[in-house]
Formats: C-alpha cells, structure tokens, sequence
C-alpha cells in the first residue's frame, strides 16, 4: 500500500492518480456514499461520460468488469474487485437546498465540522483548486449506493444496501484527476444526515493483460483499451 486516508461522512477530497494505480475504496461503518468526478489532467475538457459508461457496456449500474470512459472514449479507470456489486450511476448530487428541506440548514459557520455539505458544492470547492466551476460539472458516480428502477419508472434508494466493510478496487489506465465527497446520495430517505466514513487506500496496480476480465467483459472495451494504449504511447513519445 502506497496510501490511506481516512475521509469523514460529509467531507471532500481530489487528487492526481496516476495510471498503473490501484484505489480502494473502503465503506467503513455501512449504508456510505462516495460521489466521484474523473477528469484529464492534461486537458480537464475530458472528463467522465456516464452516458457512453452504461451504453456501450449494456448496464444500468457499475460493478467489477466495467470500465469508466471519458468522452474522448478512453478508459480512466476499471472496477477490477468489487464486494458490494452494484453502484449507482444515473441519480447525480444532493444540493444545498435538497439537503436543507431533508436534514435541516447546518451552516459552517454555525455547527463547524458538523454541518451539512451537499454533493454539488462539495464538488465545486474540490473543482475549484484545480480552475473548474460549475460547466464543467457532469453526471457523477455514487460509489457504494444502489438504485433500481420499477416497471413504471420510478426509483427506490436500497437503504443499507453496502455492508461495513464492503470495498471497491478501480484500476487506473491513465492519469486521472479525481474529485470525490462522501455527501448523501440525493434519494437517501435517512432521518437523520448520513455521515458513512470511508477509506481510501493508494496500491500500486498490475497492468491489464490480453485477457484482462476488464478488457474482456465488453467488446467496446476492448476498444477502449486500445484507444487508452494509443493516447499513453502518444504522450510518451519525445518532442522533434
């Protein structure tokens, strides 16, 4: 291990993964909530494109096999393990006004480190530091937080559905800007603020083979590897 941290509930973080680096992510007391956001760090127009995620991997929710692509159609990273099996990608942020109506209007100023933050200017302040605002926002995942849909569309939030414990593995194919917050997800019906911490631990990762079970679960991504492998090779080429 290269890393570990821990991040309270409610709290935010980012940083630079490198490709060839394996993130854990660790729900440490059950029911948590990890928003998260991928961005170029060469270029941050490129970012994470929950749309052509689901579509072109034939799914509704992340598990291990599937891969996050950018909208440039590269992968930023691989969910390589993962024991809770399903994560939500479609539902977005909490915001201050959702967050107010739901648990009340904690302010900083008032409650200190007991406020309450909500996911949207979470990920602003992280975006921030990095010369990011609001445009550059985009559908975001919900690492540990599940959503099924009714045959009338409606959708349920599965309360308690990650157990103390429960982890995810992604495998960085890139360099990779990283925002990330552990506000509730929007649809959580909890009395009271949910506070899950979690774990994050920095590994040093093995990189993908020709039969990766990433590279392999879709034909697409076999594709998107090899456009991955392309933009890697391009990078490192010396200049003149």
């Amino acid at each position: 291990m290269l890393y570990e941290t821990l991040i309270e509930g409610g709290k935010h973080w980012s940083l630079t993964v490198r490709g060839g680096t394996r993130l854990r992510l660790i729900d440490r007391q059950g029911g948590a909530n990890v928003g998260m956001l991928f961005y170029n760090p060469q270029n941050t127009l490129e970012r994470y494109n929950a749309p052509d995620t689901l579509k072109c991997q034939h799914t509704f929710k992340l598990t291990k096999g599937h891969c996050l692509y950018s909208d440039m159609g590269r992968i930023f990273c691989s969910i390589v393990d993962d024991t809770v099996g399903w994560h939500d990608t479609i539902c977005g942020n909490s915001d201050k006004a959702l967050v107010a109506a739901r648990w009340g209007d904690r302010t900083y100023q008032q409650y200190r480190n007991d406020w309450t933050q909500n996911g949207y200017d979470a990920f602003l302040v992280e975006g921030g530091k990095y010369g990011l605002g609001r445009r550059d926002l985009a559908a975001n995942v919900n690492w540990f937080s599940k959503v099924w849909v009714a045959a009338d569309g409606a959708m349920t939030f599965a309360a308690g559905h990650s157990p103390a414990g429960g982890h995810v593995d992604l495998r960085f194919e890139m360099d990779s800007l990283v925002l990330m917050h552990t506000c509730p997800h929007p649809l959580n019906p909890a009395a009271d603020y949910p506070r899950g911490p979690v774990v994050v631990q920095l590994h040093k990762a093995q990189p993908a083979s020709q039969d990766d079970f990433c590279r392999n679960s879709r034909p697409e991504n076999v594709r998107g590897f090899a456009n991955t492998a392309l933009y890697q090779a391009c990078r490192c080429l010396p200049e003149g």
